[in-house]
């Protein structure tokens, strides 16, 4: 990725973009669900692909942005793990 993304976060300040945090997060709603190891692998990394390429050309996206895209791709792998998401969110 050339472009440095930073994402913006709630109370105002910036961090860089990290894709393990994405995947990461994605892969916890999916193992939560029990799904196998090799699937939640797979989705996690379809999602962390897909925000990949949608931040690619931007250098700030606010969390909620991310929340937002994260959700949708994972609501078309697992409808079940993209509620769990939502619903367990990372409160920092």
């Amino acid at each position: 990725m050339a472009n440095m993304s930073h994402i913006v976060k709630r109370a105002g300040h910036k961090e860089p973009y990290d894709q393990k945090k994405v995947y990461a997060s994605v892969y916890a709603a999916c193992m939560s669900l029990r799904v196998q190891q090799q699937e939640a692998e797979l989705i996690a990394e379809k999602v962390t692909g897909e925000i990949n390429e949608i931040i690619a050309d931007k250098s700030e996206v606010t969390s909620h942005q991310l929340f937002v895209e994260i959700s949708s791709s994972l609501e078309r792998l697992n409808p079940e793990a993209a509620f769990l998401y939502r619903t367990h969110m990372d409160v920092s």
